[in-house]
């Protein structure tokens, strides 16, 4: 009888410990997915304009997974929307260190070191985007490359980089207007010309474009194109800083 008890003593002992296991297994896949709903709500109520709510989800999701990439990354942007510029940084290098091939994360914060003028660290966070041949915003990573190599004044590296994202997705507004603008700043009127006429196709029209469709105009002499682009440029657009210049005069612009 003593032998017979103790076989069910050590037979009941792996049975505890494995449902004690068990157990412990879905409380972290709770919290794992706890926290991914409270990731997704604070986005929702950041998107809507309710930081406050969406910090708390945020800060919420964390400590239920303090290693969640995408709560990072969302907490960053939202830290970045209410300069909290410590904060941010703290959070987007948290979000890229969690997920090696978290490409919009390092997109992201490729974008925000670019806000600090950082801009070489930029440049490397959006070619470490890139490298991953599963992200679905090659064009958009290539275009902020574009966007800071020219704010840093590097009009051939932003020309590379701009002509890149078109390769990957022709019909980028932002750098099919980059490229207009950098072909008129080369005095190359034709070309500026055939990127404001692939913009139009691909993007409706901004003030920002229609003044360099304007100015591009004029320079090959089109009078009616130019009129045109006025029109369309005082009707949809009368307060835009764009149509005051238009107003005091082409040559000062």
């Amino acid at each position: 009888m003593k032998n017979w008890k103790s076989v069910c003593w050590l037979l009941l002992v792996p049975a505890l410990l494995a449902a004690c296991a068990g157990g412990g297994a879905r409380t972290a896949t709770d919290k794992a997915e706890a926290a991914e709903i409270n990731m997704r709500l604070g986005l929702n109520y950041m998107q809507r304009g309710d930081y406050k709510s969406a910090l708390e989800k945020l800060e919420k999701s964390l400590r239920q997974n303090p290693n969640l990439p995408s709560a990072h990354n969302t907490i960053a942007l939202l830290y970045q929307r209410l300069g909290e510029i410590d904060k941010a940084e703290h959070h987007f290098k948290q979000a890229v260190k969690q997920g090696e091939d978290y490409s919009e994360a390092q997109n992201n914060y490729g974008v925000f070191l670019c806000q600090q003028q950082r801009y070489d660290e930029a440049e490397q966070w959006f070619l470490k985007a890139v490298e991953n041949p599963l992200y679905l915003s090659v064009a958009g990573a290539y275009e902020n490359a574009g966007l800071c190599a020219w704010q840093n004044e590097k009009t051939a590296v932003a020309e590379g980089y701009f002509r890149r994202a078109l390769q990957v997705d022709s019909e980028r507004g932002k750098s099919l207007l980059s490229m207009a603008e950098i072909s008129y700043e080369q005095q190359n009127y034709l070309q500026a010309r055939a990127y404001i006429q692939r913009f139009q196709s691909a993007s409706p029209w901004t003030p920002r474009a229609l003044l360099m469709g304007i100015k591009t105009e004029r320079e090959l002499g089109d009078e009616n194109a130019v009129a045109s682009y006025q029109l369309i440029l005082r009707s949809r657009f009368p307060d835009s800083d764009e149509m005051q210049q238009v107003n005091r005069g082409l040559e000062t612009l």
